[in-house]
């Protein structure tokens, strides 16, 4: 599948100008570029970052994290998307999947139920219905993703149902999916899962949001039950000052059948500051309590129990090309990063990127 990336590449590219110059085409294709650099102070010799990091997860090497060709179609009707995609963070996500899918970053298609109101059927494979942030960075207001992002689904496989209201403030969707950021179910897994998402924007300035997944990520023969949701508020409180408040809650059965749970939950908070019309600061607080690691796995008597900061500085170059670089640090309860060769607590790294769109 790797080898085919190129030609298709230049296939998408070179019926860009063709097919995108007439406004009345359904038919419009587009692309994204991130390549980084990230230098982790914990020298880490197999350049890989520590255990829950799955975008921009090199260590001291020039990478791409995410490039994707996609083509989309719209009609009053009809409406579907396929993009296929090369970088660190397929290598990461997508490690459990067949080789023929792992460089597939999108592939649905949806249709219209009613000609009144705006309610749509769709299947496929998605971007993931949960949280605030996604795989593609210019989207995000950091640079890197939060704890919570990397350890939720960035996509997910299955049908959706969704309804947007006429005044636009309401978006609501109701999901039968394949599994936790799952396109092929694991072996042995035959139980579907389910979700749900709802939006309200009261305003052009306030955002908030509900999505929820339950399901299995096991085999039926050791069916753990997984309830899961995520509630973030995205504010805009001045002109130049942005705000979001996140929280994710988990709680999966110790057994199958059991009555008992083992829970995880996560909150963060992350600031955006506007210096110009070209340059942005962000800075974000997030906590990540795992104990009993059933999302990131530690062996550490207490689990993962973590703590993260940043701050970061954008500049928009063009309006479809950005720079950035961040500086970040973790602080653990056990010591389960590296430094000089030895166990500690704390980690510490430097990113910095550059995003190209069209």
């Amino acid at each position: 599948m790797r080898k085919l990336i190129l030609p298709i590449f230049c296939a998408l590219s070179g019926s860009l100008y063709s097919q995108t110059d007439s406004k009345s085409s359904n038919l419009t294709f587009s692309g994204y570029l991130e390549s980084y650099y990230g230098y982790d102070f914990a020298n880490p010799d197999d350049h890989l970052r520590p255990a829950g990091v799955y975008s921009h997860n090199k260590h001291n090497e020039v990478n791409l994290n995410l490039g994707f060709v996609k083509a989309a179609y719209s009609s009053e009707r009809l409406r579907g998307n396929l993009a296929v995609m090369a970088g660190t963070y397929a290598d990461a996500n997508l490690a459990s999947e067949s080789p023929t899918l792992q460089n597939i970053f999108e592939a649905n298609v949806g249709v219209k139920l009613s000609e009144n109101k705006n309610l749509w059927i769709d299947a496929g494979i998605f971007a993931s219905h949960i949280g605030f942030e996604s795989a593609v960075g210019k989207d995000c207001w950091n640079l890197t993703r939060s704890i919570l992002a990397d350890n939720s689904p960035y996509y997910e496989s299955g049908v959706k149902v969704s309804y947007t209201s006429p005044s636009g403030k309401w978006f609501v969707s109701g999901l039968l999916l394949n599994g936790w950021q799952r396109i092929q179910r694991v072996e042995g897994n035959n139980t579907l899962a389910f979700g749900h998402q709802i939006t309200f924007k009261p305003n052009a300035k306030v955002t908030l949001n509900s999505s929820s997944f339950v399901g299995s990520d096991s085999p039926d023969i050791d069916r753990k039950m997984r309830y899961f949701h995520n509630f973030y508020g995205q504010f805009q409180l001045t002109d130049k000052f942005g705000l979001i408040a996140g929280f994710d809650i988990g709680a999966q059965q110790t057994a199958k059948k059991s009555k008992t749970y083992h829970s995880w939950y996560s909150p963060v908070l992350i600031g955006k500051y506007a210096l110009s019309s070209k340059s942005t600061h962000a800075a974000r607080a997030e906590y990540y309590n795992d104990e009993n690691q059933v999302i990131i796995a530690t062996t550490s008597p207490n689990g993962f129990q973590t703590a993260s900061y940043s701050v970061n500085y954008d500049y928009q170059i063009t309006t479809n090309a950005v720079w950035r670089i961040e500086a970040r640090g973790f602080s653990s309860k056990d010591r389960i990063y590296t430094y000089d060769d030895a166990p500690a607590p704390q980690n510490y790294l430097i990113t910095t990127a550059l995003a190209f769109s069209f």
